[in-house]
């Protein structure tokens, strides 16, 4: 792997921006954005907001306790999409609820996403990350089925949340938020693939999130 201190020179980053800096930074401005999230969940009329900020929650309880590496993406545009991607459910506005006959399906919708994410977190456990980065292949699980399932945890939650808290601007969110998390996945395969053991496991897991699609 080479995804170093000695990548970061490569990328243009200062010398003290080591991956090590860069991760924890990474931690501290996911815990301000869950904090925001908190906030205006706190304040909203919208009696299904608190699930929100539950799914939310988990993100931010793994970051913290994932373990540190050195094999780290130090270029700023995979930064950048990461932070996208993952700043996107932060985002959200506790809107309103599409139509009451809808929440049966939004529940359901949001307890089956974080149900799969959940199990995908848990297999990964101090593995779990945020910028592109190499803490451990991980096959077993939902791993076997899709290389990404997290993310397909993500989708189904979103789609749950546009159901029971829909806005306009959370669709430009979620919308941006996908964009670069599509584009994300392909960076954290451009490091995890360096790895032998993660390149045979692309041979054996064809599709990152729909079968026969993607």
């Amino acid at each position: 792997m080479t995804a170093t201190v000695e990548t970061a020179t490569k990328t243009g980053a200062p010398a003290w921006l080591t991956p090590r800096v860069a991760d924890r930074a990474e931690q501290v401005a996911i815990v301000i954005l869950w904090g925001f999230l908190a906030w205006r969940v706190e304040f909203s009329d919208n009696p299904w907001a608190w699930l929100l900020l539950a799914s939310e929650s988990a993100i931010a309880f793994f970051t913290l306790i994932r373990r540190p590496t050195d094999r780290l993406s130090m270029r700023l545009g995979d930064w950048l999409l990461a932070m996208t991607a993952t700043c996107a459910g932060l985002l959200i506005v506790p809107g309103v609820v599409v139509s009451e006959a809808l929440v049966p399906l939004g529940v359901l919708l949001f307890i089956v996403g974080n149900l799969f994410q959940l199990w995908a977190k848990l297999v990964l456990r101090r593995s779990f990350g945020v910028a592109p980065a190499n803490r451990g292949v991980k096959v077993s699980g939902p791993y076997r089925y899709v290389r990404h399932p997290m993310y397909v945890g993500y989708g189904i939650v979103h789609i749950s949340v546009l159901l029971l808290m829909f806005w306009p601007v959370n669709l430009v969110i979620y919308a941006i938020g996908w964009w670069a998390q599509v584009l994300r996945i392909k960076a954290e395969e451009r490091v995890l693939s360096q790895d032998p053991a993660y390149a045979e496991y692309m041979k054996q897991v064809k599709w990152r999130l729909i079968p026969g699609i993607f």
